[in-house]
């Protein structure tokens, strides 16, 4: 399985768009530096055609420790979520969009 990195990210605009190795380079930290100073602030990120990321509040709460079996708290948090857009959805299933996309 291949991992997608930044330079590999990098590496294809270079060769796409045609700025040069460190302006594509730093035209992607740029966008995902703005991406994640919007999430820090709360704000939801929606990438049309791709999904959008928000970040969510979860409260306190009492969990168990899985060796011991004993009680421990949870303090609140924010946490990242993700939901995929309709057609990154079907692409990912190889279905036209629109299709598959009803619950079973």
């Amino acid at each position: 399985m291949l991992t997608i990195t930044r330079a590999h990210i990098a590496e294809m605009i270079y060769t796409q768009v045609g700025l040069s190795r460190n302006e594509s380079a730093d035209l992607l930290e740029d966008v995902l530096d703005r991406i994640a100073a919007r999430l820090e602030q709360g704000e939801t990120v929606k990438i049309s055609g791709f999904g959008t990321f928000s970040v969510r509040q979860k409260g306190r709460r009492i969990g168990r420790n899985p060796k011991t079996g004993e009680e421990v708290p949870i303090l609140p948090r924010r946490v990242l979520v993700f939901r995929p857009s309709h057609v990154l959805k079907a692409h990912v299933n190889g279905t036209p969009p629109g299709e598959g996309d009803e619950d079973e």
